[in-house]
């Protein structure tokens, strides 16, 4: 008589949600109609959001990135990034006469309102955030005299305030949920009069991710996340795959950056992405895998999504102006450039 084993069967978990968020569609496509309406060249202010695939895909169909406002001609106009801009780079902006249109993500806008409201009241404002990213920025510039940025929980001990009576912290949307509340428990530790937001600043889209992760995690010998490494949010999808029961997990661009050898021994594959990658990224993903024996594809549904933001101002002005639709999906036009949606 022979003894046989069945193999394990070869799988992939499917996170939902995943992919872009309402920020980072409306950045997008604002550029896209940019790019309609006014013809190339189009100027942006850093990154239009934080993903290769759509920086290269934008600069191809005549998008040009620069780092500072003053990189861009006189007179023509400029987009800012869904990171959002401190108030000295309006005023940049203008002094250029420079037709600007702001991108920024509503919920960045929000923070900085917060910001603004509580320099307002003289509040010592403590910032969690990684020091020098765009939103952090942005953020700080709002307030620059009033803002104190914590860099994580090991940051707290150096942390000084005027009076322990009027502190506040914010945060920067897109950090690791569970190392925020850290650093606010060890922050209220210093502070008990520590006072919370009106409204939780990490935004619905980094939480859902996170939560969708959180719940694969356990299951998977390998948790793919489609993302870029400036993406503050893609990169805080692998450390809480980690964290949370994932015997690995790497963060890739593309699919051809997937190595064969972590797929040795591993039977469960967890995929998903970062709020700024476009959802062809994850299919050429599921593809290589599949083509690799993964082929059983299960979604892990953790949240719904449905909130859509409004174009720009200025944009949706434009487009009425010239009779054309301001919808928020990528334009069928577009297509044989890269599908950015």
């Amino acid at each position: 008589m022979t003894e046989t084993t069945e193999r394990p069967t070869k799988r992939v978990l499917l996170a939902a949600p995943r992919g872009y968020c309402a920020g980072v569609d409306r950045a997008v496509v604002t550029v896209e109609k940019a790019l309609e309406l006014y013809g190339a060249p189009v100027y942006v202010r850093k990154e239009i959001v934080h993903n290769k695939h759509v920086v290269t895909t934008l600069e191809k169909r005549g998008a040009i990135f620069v780092e500072e406002t003053d990189d861009v001609p006189e007179g023509a106009t400029v987009i800012f990034s869904a990171h959002g801009v401190a108030p000295v780079v309006h005023e940049e902006a203008k002094a250029l006469s420079l037709k600007t249109i702001d991108a920024t993500c509503p919920l960045v806008t929000k923070v900085h309102r917060e910001a603004v409201r509580f320099a307002g009241d003289d509040f010592d404002i403590l910032l969690i955030g990684h020091e020098g990213h765009e939103e952090v920025v942005g953020t700080a510039g709002e307030a620059p005299d009033h803002i104190t940025l914590v860099d994580g929980p090991d940051d707290v001990p150096n942390i000084t305030v005027r009076d322990p009576e009027k502190v506040v912290w914010l945060s920067q949307t897109t950090l690791s949920v569970d190392e925020t509340m850290e650093t606010v428990r060890r922050l209220r530790e210093r502070f008990p009069a520590l006072q919370d937001p009106p409204s939780d600043d990490i935004c619905y889209a980094t939480q859902n991710r996170q939560l969708a992760v959180k719940q694969m995690a356990p299951e998977c010998d390998l948790m793919v996340v489609v993302g870029s490494r400036n993406s503050s949010n893609s990169v805080r999808l692998v450390e809480v795959a980690l964290e949370h029961g994932s015997r690995a997990g790497h963060l890739v661009d593309y699919a051809d950056e997937i190595d064969d050898s972590w797929l040795d021994g591993v039977t469960t594959v967890g995929v998903t992405s970062g709020a700024s990658v476009p959802e062809v990224l994850v299919r050429d993903v599921l593809t290589y895998l599949a083509e690799r024996g993964y082929g059983d594809v299960s979604p892990v549904v953790a949240a719904e999504e449905s909130l859509l933001f409004s174009l720009p101002n200025e944009i949706r002005r434009d487009l009425k102006a010239r009779g054309l639709g301001d919808k928020m999906r990528h334009d069928a036009s577009f297509e044989e450039a890269g599908s950015l949606h």
